[in-house]
């Protein structure tokens, strides 16, 4: 609450007035179709004015279906039934307890034993998964989509200005790989916008594959790369050293192992830096970084959502400075086309100037799976948003 990352969301609101007690209107400074999606959102956080910050940090209120108890840092978080929920009825459940378990084998060993009902959403990899279905077969269990994709945040610093370099890094990625190690063949190669079928903004895949490092043919890729580090100075005898900040969590550590491995097939070595959110963080919003590993994603599946948040100039989430005026005033147009055919098509148009820059190349769009005992009952899993069906008002426990 001291930052807000998702600012650039809001560029195309220029005022909000409250109407009366129960109705506000947005005042848009032009059409734009996604605003409701956007408002919508898990990642958009609706709180009341006249309560300070610090007073939210330490016991949030709202409207949703649970009210707030407690929070033990590093413990659990306890909510319990909202009587005043606008919606009668709801919810079922007289409470939901968060249970903090870092360690992600200690939490699947909690699960089989019976302390929790259902797993973080999303937060299982499909190998733990397999295992887990092994020690307890009567759970529920489902992989989907998790809108995440991990990809490297590349600084326009020297001397990663060159273009030739960042295409290289570009050329040497196999993304087949990272699907095949980490999902055990579940994930989906892809750009900016979330992948098809559950993606409804995706590049078609004939059009994909023909930007660079997405081409089937690896060796190629790789061959076409280290041509362009031989042209900038580098070869077998002569590499390039660079340190890779990586948020200290396995959706962050494991595909930065792969990536570091990777690079190594055009001469650059590189450094794994681990650190802790709330250090990587404030760098990353600094630029404190020469190269960074990071999840890109969303709270939905919208072109808005992605361009304004991570894409365009100035935006907090633009870690790497990238700006393109022309590509702004395409993003800009995109938004407030009302034809979803015609929006299509310019969506794919910047995304394949994305790419062609290697603005955040992208390694893969990540599938995880997330667990539940067969008591709990009318659990909704979202496949193409992040933070979304969580309130959790239609959940019930049989038992």
């Amino acid at each position: 609450m001291r930052v807000n990352p998702r600012a650039s969301w809001w560029r195309n609101v220029n005022d909000v007035t409250a109407d009366n007690d129960h109705q506000a209107t947005f005042h848009l400074k032009q059409p734009q179709p996604s605003i409701l999606e956007m408002i919508a959102s898990g990642l958009t956080a609706v709180y009341p004015c006249h309560v300070t910050p610090q007073q939210m940090r330490q016991h949030p209120i709202g409207t949703g279906p649970f009210k707030f108890v407690e929070y033990k840092p590093n413990q659990a978080i306890k909510l319990v039934k909202n009587p005043d929920y606008w919606k009668p009825g709801r919810p079922y459940l007289d409470g939901v307890e968060y249970t903090i378990i870092p360690n992600r084998a200690t939490a699947m060993l909690a699960f089989t034993a019976g302390q929790i009902d259902m797993t973080f959403p999303n937060e299982v990899s499909v190998p733990v998964m397999r295992d887990l279905k092994n020690q307890m077969p009567q759970a529920m269990c489902e992989v989907d989509p998790t809108h995440d994709a991990p990809s490297v945040q590349v600084s326009y610093k020297p001397p990663f200005d060159n273009p030739d370099l960042r295409r290289a890094i570009m050329l040497t990625i196999d993304r087949k790989s990272f699907v095949d190690i980490l999902g055990e063949g579940q994930g989906d190669p892809g750009t900016a916008m979330l992948p098809g079928p559950e993606g409804l903004w995706s590049m078609p895949k004939e059009m994909m594959e023909k930007l660079p490092g997405y081409g089937p043919d690896i060796a190629k890729n790789r061959d076409d790369a280290r041509a362009l580090m031989k042209k900038l100075g580098y070869g077998p005898d002569k590499h390039l050293t660079v340190t890779i900040q990586v948020k200290n969590v396995p959706s962050n550590r494991d595909p930065a192992a792969i990536f570091v491995d990777q690079l190594k097939q055009i001469w650059i070595d590189g450094e794994i830096e681990l650190m802790e959110t709330a250090n990587q963080m404030p760098r990353m919003m600094r630029g404190d970084f020469l190269m960074a590993i990071q999840l890109m994603g969303g709270g939905i599946d919208d072109p808005d959502q992605t361009f304004y948040e991570d894409y365009v100039c100035g935006s907090p989430r633009n870690y790497t400075r990238y700006c393109n005026k022309e590509l702004d005033a395409k993003i800009e147009e995109q938004s407030k086309e009302t034809d979803p055919d015609k929006r299509r098509k310019l969506v794919w148009d910047i995304d394949r100037q994305l790419q062609e820059d290697a603005v955040h190349p992208i390694f893969y769009h990540m599938r995880s799976g997330t667990c539940w005992r067969p008591e709990v009952k009318g659990l909704t899993l979202m496949v193409n948003s992040q933070y979304n069906g969580w309130r959790f008002e239609d959940v019930w426990i049989d038992r």
